[in-house]
């Protein structure tokens, strides 16, 4: 509904609760500037928004460029309000609520006769604003220089944050003060394949924070489509961040043509914690699906040959023989097998009985293709086609072993971040896949960018990264991207994208190890922008008992704890990602594996705080049927849950999957009790969760 014009003055606009209150005005020197309040608490001081552009001749005044930073008078502005309701293809809730009051400020630079609009959308949690550049006379072809949107903080709050970084998400996260993080970065940056780390004082999105008076915010963007990431640079002396935009291998930030728009810029607020976990912000912020029939796309279930070359006892390339290979001139036929290779015919047939057996959807097979032995490092272009097996891998026998079974395999793309390499091949590589029934993929992009001098969350490799799931949506094939550049939403528009890694993930349990809190801050940051595939399901979480060489190794939850978190941490591609024989040693707590769904009707988030402790529920689809979980880090938590979500009149059966009294991530991770009653709405149960610990509930209706 299109409201009256606004008038020439500063102006507001609230959420529909008006809890929330967004306010914009020119400054004397004609900079757009605004505010934030909540509740009305400031939440956002005076910020000012702007672009620099570069003087270049690409542009389309060249030399002579001039920027959007200052000088503009406001034209008009129009207010309107939506209101919708619409169905994800999967997710936390059945139905998502779109619902906000919308200013768009448009603003003339006399001096260049240019055009722009700045458009906020307020929501009752949040606001997104973005920049949109009408086609016009003046401004046709633009590089963005540097983005200098402000979020200029109220005081020194706690912040969750992982270092600003072109290349990399997978860090630890750090809890410090605002003013803490120049200092902790010397220690915060740790060894990566690929890294590039901008400031002292940079961090990553979503940012989470906390401010003294007990305010939750959270600041990251959405929509990020022909765009680079946005990092946050702070001032520390005056606690202001602003906007930093990730470069190409020029330095420059972004080539724009009119009309265009930026991604959205975001910041959550409230004071429950338990909102920045249920608030679908970004997801709102997105383009409705642009998939016309989405009946292929679905959940997934799955094991596979990983975990244990991940830890060390088997291998991704075929044999030790060759220092270097190229392809379709190495002959794979006349070299010695090294033996330890994972991803033979009787491995993979092994996974796939397993699978069955526990009616696990897919099975993820790493290093069957043709090429690994000189993978990573070398910044090789060509080096993987994606469509020739080693000679141990037999893909159709495979498939079709698979496939009789009720069990398909997912496809491994890594492409050792060589993404033209990768473009160059992926319609035969799409092709194969639908040849012999895969309907997944997990690509990779471990290593630094080829062409050589992007970065992984430049424009050019954003690009690339949407393209390559656009492509698979005309194949059925859904896309899962590590290494990819972190998510900001789009799997509302492109639904096949059901994963990306993009952070730290449980592969780190098996290097240095991630601390308890991990777990319990993710849903609030990384999250925030789309699911992440996590591997989650390591029961055996002292490794050193199938791995000699990882002796001193352990994964920093319990055993339950592990279970919490296909609850804590929603995704609707979840992995089963230990060893089948180490699934047998645990029978009775793999059950809660078999059991959980991926895709929900509804989802209650019971308490929450971030880096301590997350209690969540969540009906089945279509079943009635409701799951519990809660993860806490390394101080245990203690959780009294009332059941008064269930169903009136209804009685469950009820499994619950609980640490023991002596349980410890650390000296005692494997100890756990599996308790069986009936529930009813109204019921109280009282859990407590070991250090690095949670708990696991199944309830199903009678």
């Amino acid at each position: 509904m299109m409201l009256p014009i606004c008038g020439l003055e500063a102006q507001t606009v609230m959420s529909p609760d008006g809890n929330v209150a967004v306010k914009f005005s020119l400054s004397q020197d004609g900079v757009p500037t605004y505010e934030m309040t909540y509740k009305k608490r400031e939440v956002i001081r005076p910020s000012h928004l702007g672009l620099e552009l570069a003087k270049d001749k690409h542009a389309s005044k060249g030399l002579e460029e001039t920027s959007l930073m200052d000088g503009f008078t406001e034209e008009d502005c129009t207010r309107s309000t939506f209101d919708e309701t619409w169905k994800p293809v999967w997710g936390e809730t059945s139905t998502i609520r779109n619902h906000y009051n919308e200013m768009a400020v448009n603003l003339y630079q006399k001096a260049a006769n240019r055009h722009i609009t700045i458009r906020f959308r307020v929501y009752d949690y949040g606001m997104g604003l973005r920049y949109e550049f009408p086609q016009q006379a003046d401004l046709n072809y633009f590089i963005i220089k540097e983005e200098h949107t402000q979020f200029a903080m109220t005081g020194d709050h706690t912040a969750y944050w992982i270092p600003g970084d072109y290349d990399t998400q997978e860090y630890e996260t750090q809890i410090t003060p605002l003013s803490g993080i120049r200092e902790r970065m010397k220690t915060a940056v740790d060894g990566n394949a690929s890294q590039t780390v901008f400031s002292p004082t940079g961090v990553q999105t979503s940012l989470q924070m906390k401010t003294h008076d007990g305010l939750y915010i959270n600041i990251h963007e959405a929509a990020c489509v022909n765009y680079p990431t946005m990092h946050l640079n702070l001032d520390d002396k005056n606690m202001v961040f602003e906007s930093w935009l990730t470069p190409d291998a020029t330095g420059m930030k972004g080539y724009m043509q009119t009309p265009c728009t930026t991604p959205w810029r975001t910041v959550l607020v409230s004071d429950d914690a338990r909102d920045m976990l249920a608030c679908k912000l970004t997801l709102n912020l997105n383009e409705p699906c642009k998939i016309e029939d989405t009946s292929w796309i679905h959940p997934v279930k799955y094991c596979g040959v990983w975990w244990e070359m991940i830890a060390g006892n088997n291998t991704w390339n075929y044999t030790d023989d060759l220092p270097s290979v190229k392809l379709g001139e190495t002959d794979y036929t006349k070299v010695k097998p090294n033996g330890r290779h994972g991803a033979n015919n009787a491995e993979v047939r092994k996974y796939i009985d397993f699978a069955a057996k526990n009616h696990l959807d897919e099975v993820l097979v790493e290093g069957w293709n043709e090429g690994w032995e000189d993978w990573f490092g070398h910044s090789k272009d060509y080096v993987f086609d994606f469509v020739t097996p080693y000679p141990d891998f037999d893909i159709k026998a495979l498939n079709d072993y698979a496939h009789s079974k009720g069990v398909k395999l997912m496809m491994h793309h890594e492409t050792s971040a060589s993404t033209q390499n990768y473009e160059r091949h992926l319609e035969a590589a799409y092709d194969l896949m639908n040849k012999y029934g895969y309907d997944a993929v997990k690509s990779g992009y471990v290593g630094d960018i080829i062409p050589r001098g992007e970065h992984h969350y430049s424009q050019t490799i954003n690009n690339h990264y949407l393209y390559c799931v656009t492509e698979a949506a005309k194949h059925h094939i859904m896309v899962n991207a590590h290494e990819a550049v972190r998510p900001t939403g789009l799997c509302r528009t492109w639904p096949n994208l059901v994963g990306n890694e993009s952070a730290r993930g449980t592969e780190y349990e098996s290097f240095s190890g991630n601390e308890p809190y991990h777990t319990v801050i993710l849903p609030f940051t990384r999250l925030q922008g789309g699911p992440m595939d996590y591997t989650p399901g390591i029961l055996e979480t002292q490794i050193g008992t199938w791995n000699p060489n990882k002796k001193d190794m352990y994964v920093h939850t319990t055993l339950v704890g592990q279970l919490a978190l296909y609850m804590v941490m929603y995704s609707p591609l979840a992995m089963a990602a230990d060893l089948p024989e180490n699934y047998a040693k645990y029978d009775d707590a793999f059950q809660f594996i078999r059991d959980v769904p991926l895709d929900w009707d509804d989802t209650k988030y019971l308490e929450a705080e971030p880096a301590k402790y997350i209690t969540v529920a969540r009906k089945a689809k279509k079943t009635g049927d409701w799951y519990l979980g809660g993860k806490c880090d390394a101080d245990g938590h203690q959780c009294s849950v009332k059941l008064d979500f269930l169903d009136k009149h209804a009685v469950y059966d009820c499994t619950i999957y609980a640490d023991a009294k002596n349980a410890d991530y650390k000296t005692n991770p494997k100890a756990y009790v599996i308790t069986h009653r009936k529930v009813r709405r109204g019921d109280v149960l009282k859990f407590t969760e070991a250090p690095g610990g949670g708990f696991a509930m199944s309830m199903k209706r009678l």
